[in-house]
């Protein structure tokens, strides 16, 4: 039997899915950014705590690995279907990640984004809750991302607020 089709195989294959998946998000949220980021973002008033745009990519690199481990930890502790709804939660959250650039950069509409950040952050908090009875280190991997995205909400209010 060679290693992709034992259970070692099986678990790197899925955890080659789940990192897809994640990138796959970041992706399509990257191309939403890039049709406004240097154009619309760059001359909206922004608030002195504002990053510098070179921070974001290296922190969301960082954060879509997180979710994916985090993600494959609770898949191959349960499975699919001992986890559904953790899973289910998480899936939501990477929807509503992407929905989240659609709206602010794709839409251009701050205060919609405001409204949806808030959802998705609370979906990542529920995610990390469900997760953390499944797998703690996978409940804890989610805490960096929640962290990240409670500031951009923070960022985005603010954004709202002067524009």
């Amino acid at each position: 039997m060679d290693e992709a089709s034992g259970p070692g195989g099986r678990n790197l294959i899925a955890l080659a899915g789940f990192v897809a998946l994640c990138f796959a998000v970041a992706a399509a949220g990257g191309a939403a950014t890039a049709t406004s980021v240097e154009t619309w973002y760059a001359g909206l008033a922004k608030p002195a705590f504002n990053p510098p745009d070179w921070v974001f990519g290296p922190v969301w690199t960082a954060l879509y690995l997180m979710i994916a481990f985090a993600g494959w930890r609770v898949w191959r502790r349960r499975g699919k279907s001992g986890a559904w709804l953790a899973l289910g939660v998480w899936g939501l959250q990477l929807f509503l990640n992407l929905s989240w650039s659609l709206v602010f950069f794709g839409a251009r509409m701050i205060g919609a984004a405001l409204a949806e950040i808030v959802v998705l952050l609370a979906a990542i908090l529920v995610a990390a809750a469900l997760f953390w009875r499944i797998d703690r280190v996978a409940g804890a991997l989610l805490v960096p991302y929640a962290g990240w995205v409670g500031f951009a909400t923070v960022l985005n209010a603010a954004l709202w607020w002067l524009n």
